[in-house]
């Protein structure tokens, strides 16, 4: 059966950012998640595969990304452009983010205010839509980010600019949505933690992040989000 988009995505991002080599099983070879590894791998990342469903990502650590060439093209996928906002606005070089006709007329607001909040720079086209200008070197700083509506994409992006912020980051949603990246955070040895709230809303905690991260991450991905299977962890 095919693997999961979204776990395909966040398999490749912070396979990357680890120390160390992630294997990935299950990896969903379709257009969207390989915009994600493209991206990466034009960023530096030494990516095998795919091959199968298995893909084997050589981690350069949380600094170890580089500036691309050109700009990063992520064709229709949201989900790769939304996230890698949370993630670009924490490096220390400039990158741009474009995609197709149908992904430069969704708007980006929803990621790049928040993100501005952080203390990130990023230039939107009229309309707040792509392409996204993301400029490198800024400091961030944690907020206490209440999500106006339920967004698996847009508390990702906060989450992962936590990375690189001061302080904490916390989010909270007004009703529960998928949690993978807390979850394989938590699977690479994050400080992240998860707690329910009032029965409709979660609130993901991101704490100030340690230097590296010391674990690497071996998913065996659910067929669908809601499958069964987590994240496995191999020391």
């Amino acid at each position: 059966m095919p693997g999961d988009k979204s776990i395909s995505h966040r398999s490749i991002m912070l396979g990357s950012l680890a120390e160390g080599v992630t294997e990935v099983t299950g990896f969903l070879e379709g257009e969207d998640s390989l915009a994600t590894l493209n991206a990466f791998r034009a960023m530096g990342v030494e990516i095998e595969g795919p091959k199968a469903g298995r893909v084997v990502i050589h981690g350069v650590g949380m600094q170890g990304l580089k500036q691309p060439s050109a700009p990063l093209d992520l064709g229709n996928s949201g989900t790769s452009m939304r996230l890698l906002s949370g993630l670009m606005a924490g490096q220390g070089f400039d990158v741009t983010l474009v995609g197709d006709s149908s992904l430069s007329g969704r708007p980006m607001q929803r990621v790049t205010d928040p993100l501005g909040q952080m203390g990130a720079q990023i230039d939107t086209d009229e309309g707040g839509t792509a392409p996204l200008s993301i400029h490198g070197g800024r400091q961030l700083t944690g907020i206490d980010y209440k999500l106006p509506m339920a967004s698996a994409q847009v508390k990702s992006s906060v989450l992962l600019a936590g990375l690189y912020a001061q302080g904490e980051t916390c989010t909270t949603e007004p009703a529960p949505t998928r949690d993978h990246t807390e979850r394989m955070l938590e699977g690479l040895a994050m400080r992240s933690a998860v707690m329910a709230r009032a029965h409709v809303s979660r609130e993901a905690v991101l704490y100030a992040p340690a230097a590296s991260m010391c674990r690497r991450i071996s998913p065996q991905q659910p067929s669908s989000w809601s499958g069964p299977a987590l994240p496995r962890v191999q020391m």
